[in-house]
């Protein structure tokens, strides 16, 4: 964690009671990580990141394909992990099919690349780790371009999976690179009043994985999204919209606050929920991106609010787009978004 991230979340909690909370802690990661993702989605690079969920349910394939196209730097370090397999059907019913698999060890090259075909079909990349990497996790590169949606941010056993969207139309095949020696950029401080310096990166092994997926025939519906709490540290719920994501993609909302200060939060259901992104304007002014959404199912409320400054007792009008990084066919998200005001 950087200290520009123990800031926004000390800043944002400084004036909350204490909520009693067991989860507390989740829900401070949760936070740091959106900070994260709408830093990257804005400055177009990528930061120090913590964890995140992608729920993923598999189920054991029943063919086994050969493994298509992997260059020789990938095939020094092939295996067959348990944890990427060969094919899946996922939670909507999306089947995927690995089309090529690697190891970064801890010893060792310290990427891999792998020359994939290109059917048409959209492609995703995955990777596992066995570590606690949250310093040098690898960055997704398309034909040498960084491939900004793919990277993904969490290190841990269960499988994550992001899109690849720089996969040109009509190209035969595309070269995926995993890279660990691209040093995310930031600073720890480690005693008080002492100097930030740039963490030492942690060393993991990492399984990493191309797939290809298949869309669902007909488009799935997602279940509903949880009601936001009326009241919660503190802010109270002013007004909230909800839509699905191939039907409705904007939202407009009208608010009074009396403090000067507004939040905002977004919880959504559907497979792709990590893939959306919010672009949201406060009064006609661009605020930063927000990626990614968070899906309750159950538990606290995993509050991730951003937070805006606004004319103190006027009417405060938010307005908001919405969309996906990489495909999403027949994969829609329903999502809801909460205002709330102090």
């Amino acid at each position: 964690m950087t200290v520009q991230d123990l800031r926004d979340v000390l800043r944002e909690q400084a004036e909350a009671p204490s909520p009693g909370n067991p989860n507390r802690h989740d829900q401070v990661r949760s936070r740091i990580r959106r900070t994260r993702l709408r830093r990257r989605a804005t400055a177009g690079t990528v930061a120090v990141a913590a964890s995140a969920v992608v729920g993923v349910s598999l189920l054991p394939g029943t063919v086994t394909a050969p493994e298509p196209g992997a260059t020789a730097t990938a095939r020094a370090e092939q295996d067959k992990p348990a944890g990427l397999p060969e094919e899946f059907t996922a939670g909507d019913g999306t089947a995927y099919r690995r089309l090529a698999v690697g190891t970064i060890k801890k010893e060792g090259a310290k990427k891999v690349s792998f020359t994939v075909p290109v059917s048409g079909k959209p492609l995703d990349v995955a990777m596992t780790c066995d570590g606690e990497d949250f310093v040098n996790t690898p960055r997704v590169s398309v034909n040498g371009n960084a491939d900004t949606g793919a990277q993904v941010l969490p290190c841990g056993k269960s499988m994550e999976l992001r899109p690849l969207s720089l996969v040109q139309r009509g190209v035969k095949e595309a070269t995926v690179t995993f890279d660990t020696t691209v040093v995310a950029r930031g600073c720890v401080q480690r005693k008080k009043d002492g100097p930030c310096v740039a963490p030492k990166p942690k060393v993991a092994t990492w399984q990493v994985a191309v797939y290809e997926w298949t869309p669902p025939a007909r488009p799935v519906e997602p279940e509903p999204v949880k009601d936001f709490p009326d009241r919660t540290n503190g802010w109270k719920l002013a007004r909230s919209a909800t839509g699905v994501s191939d039907r409705d993609s904007s939202f407009t909302l009208v608010v009074k606050s009396a403090s000067g200060k507004i939040g905002m939060d977004q919880l959504c259901t559907g497979d792709l929920a990590a893939r959306m992104w919010f672009k949201i304007r406060v009064n006609g002014t661009d605020a930063p991106m927000v990626g990614g959404c968070n899906v309750w199912k159950s538990g606290d409320y995993p509050m991730a609010v951003s937070e805006y400054d606004v004319p103190k007792g006027s009417r405060v009008t938010i307005t908001g787009k919405i969309g996906f990084w990489g495909e999403y066919t027949n994969r829609p998200v329903r999502w809801s978004v909460g205002v709330y005001v102090k």
